[in-house]
């Protein structure tokens, strides 16, 4: 970003203010942001870096890198980011409040009206994957031209693309962003790069090695608590958090962790469980709400409450303990180099999602493709809001059903 950039960043008034405009902006993304969480990112992106203009680019795609970097819901701790630097800890809480709760919600009711409910061929559904594609399209666009514009960039982000697809395990893409990040420090030492600006993080290192000093702390007590103390709710809290503390690369990837919690316990039934994820990819924000559905499936609304507590609380601890330390470890020479590879790398992850699984499962007629077609221009061209384009592709999608 250039240095007379810095000057259109918007600046909140006053907290109130701030944690107000955080929850009605959340709660918009919470409700509008289908497609998970790449689709996620590319709806941020949108929101927060174009139209509000909360962060400069470079900023913004350093934070997506460093979250990358962390177990948890990437998206969701991007979220949380820009929400404690927006307005400190009650910022981070009410922007993953205001994206989380809605799909909390949603499939809270799900597991009492909906249970065995076929909707995954739903029209509307597969017009919501289109969507999905498109605000993939628009994010690789915007942030391919930012990030990877020259050929050393071009090159880290095709070759992690091919290697994403012809490589999926669960930790391929960490590797990935790793190797990623010796390269760049490799080939840009010796590049003049321009700083961002120095965005200000209203949290103590203090605080942040208190948090991260939690996260390991529940990590390795709540299993032992568990055997010593036979009460349901630690249990559930125990399965939940464990599973949000160990999953890389994306959302999808806590499912075989959560079945393998639930499922033999007895807690959930396969076909129940099958039933809710079916209904997870049917709802807005973040995948890891799933965790709602299978605590009401187990115990009820407080079910819910402990099972989505414990999954996101994680991502919650590290990304407040990682920040603090970020203005100072994004000026070191190395640092910058390793994050322009790694932002690269995004790039890459970000093209190889679009094909698999966005394009291939949502994209297989030539009516799909003049549905994306015509909601891309919609998007990028006449420049109308995201939730009246997921509108369209829904009835676009029953359409095409019909």
């Amino acid at each position: 970003m250039e240095k007379n950039d810095a000057a259109v960043l918007q600046k909140p008034f006053s907290k109130s203010g701030a944690l107000l405009e955080i929850l009605a902006v959340s709660a918009k993304l919470g409700v509008t942001s289908f497609g998970g969480p790449i689709a996620h990112l590319g709806y941020f992106h949108n929101e927060y870096i174009r139209r509000r203009k909360w962060m400069d680019e470079r900023s913004y795609a350093d934070l997506v890198a460093l979250c990358q970097f962390l177990p948890g819901p990437a998206s969701s701790q991007v979220g949380i980011a820009i929400g404690v630097i927006r307005a400190g800890l009650l910022g981070g809480l009410t922007a993953w409040l205001g994206f989380t709760l809605p799909s909390v919600i949603a499939l809270v009711l799900f597991a009492y009206l909906l249970q065995g409910f076929d909707i995954g061929s739903a029209g509307w559904i597969h017009g919501l994957k289109v969507v999905a594609v498109v605000i993939v399209v628009q994010a690789l666009f915007g942030m391919g031209q930012k990030l990877a514009p020259d050929r050393n960039r071009a090159t880290i982000a095709v070759v992690v693309a091919a290697v994403t697809l012809l490589w999926q395990t669960v930790l391929s893409q960490v590797l990935l962003i790793g190797i990623a990040g010796i390269a760049g420090i490799w080939l840009y030492k010796n590049t003049a790069i321009l700083n961002g600006s120095n965005l200000s993080v209203p949290i103590s290192r203090r605080v942040a090695v208190l948090c991260l000093s939690v996260f390991f702390g529940l990590l390795i007590l709540l299993p032992v608590l568990r055997q010593i103390i036979t009460i349901e709710w630690l249990s559930l809290f125990d399965s939940f958090y464990r599973s949000g503390s160990l999953v890389f690369g994306g959302g999808h990837v806590v499912l075989p962790m959560l079945e393998r919690e639930v499922v033999p316990t007895g807690w959930v039934s396969k076909s129940d469980f099958l039933a809710g994820y079916g209904a997870a990819q049917a709802v807005p924000g973040p995948l890891f709400t799933f965790s709602g559905y299978l605590g009401a499936m187990i115990s009820g609304v407080s079910g819910a409450l402990i099972a989505t507590v414990a999954i996101f609380l994680p991502a919650f601890l590290l990304i407040v303990g990682a920040l603090p330390f970020w203005n100072t470890m994004r000026k070191s020479p190395k640092v910058q180099g390793a994050l322009i590879g790694i932002n690269a790398a995004v790039v890459g992850i970000l093209l190889a999602a679009l094909y698999n699984p966005l394009w291939t499962t949502a994209i297989v007629t030539p009516a799909d493709f003049v549905l994306a077609a015509v909601l891309f221009v919609m998007l990028v061209f006449w420049k109308l809001p995201p939730w009246l384009v997921v509108i369209a592709g829904a009835i676009g999608g029953m359409l095409i059903v019909m």
